[in-house]
């Protein structure tokens, strides 16, 4: 079993931390039972609103979650006041280090650029961050045009539903392409296995 933390904060798109949650844990109900261990984290004690206004009680808060093999930062306007919060930063670099996969969704990959995890590495982000993306991320190739973007240990999504891809994608890397084929079917989402491998390089989309 494997442990996959959503990292969630206020002003948290909902689908970007929704839609992962949804793939891995239909993932470990119907097509690998028991697969992945699926939690929220969050910095404070309390409900978390997120954007427009859902309320989320989160599982656990960043010093008593299980350490975490999938770690995943997701985007919205909430990100912004991450980029200067150095304890949370540091949480997530310290997480990042002993995690498989070190994840984001839409803006969250502003807050692993912040963190220094994009250095050298592909992302992409929501359109309307690219150019937010390229400035704190100067070391990194920013692609507009994919769904996401696989540099193995660390992945970066686009924006909101993107999350959903991202997180199959890695369903079939880490359990093959049979789990995700049936967790698309279950949550009906189009998906075709093997359908986003570029010729000589991880896949992207």
């Amino acid at each position: 079993m494997r442990n996959v933390a959503i990292l969630i904060f206020p002003e948290v798109e909902v689908l970007d931390f929704c839609g992962p949650f949804e793939a891995f844990s239909v993932t470990s109900e119907v097509s690998a039972p028991g697969a992945f261990n699926v939690f929220t984290v969050a910095e404070q004690p309390g409900p978390v609103h997120t954007r427009n206004g859902l309320s989320v009680n989160p599982h656990y808060r960043l010093d008593d979650a299980p350490q975490p093999h999938v770690l995943l930062i997701p985007g919205g306007l909430g990100t912004r006041p991450l980029l200067n919060n150095q304890p949370l930063l540091e949480w997530i670099r310290t997480k990042s280090k002993s995690a498989e996969l070190t994840l984001s969704v839409c803006t969250g990959s502003l807050v692993l650029a912040k963190a220094g995890l994009l250095d050298g590495l592909g992302t992409t982000t929501h359109w309307g961050a690219i150019d937010l993306l390229r400035e704190l991320a100067p070391k990194s190739t920013v692609y507009t045009d994919r769904r996401f973007v696989d540099n193995g240990h660390v992945i970066c999504s686009a924006g909101i539903a993107a999350g959903i891809d991202m997180s199959l994608h890695v369903i079939e890397r880490l359990l093959g392409p049979d789990a995700t084929l049936k967790t698309a079917r279950y949550m009906e989402y189009p998906w075709h296995a093997g359908a986003y491998e570029p010729a000589g390089g991880r896949r992207s989309c």
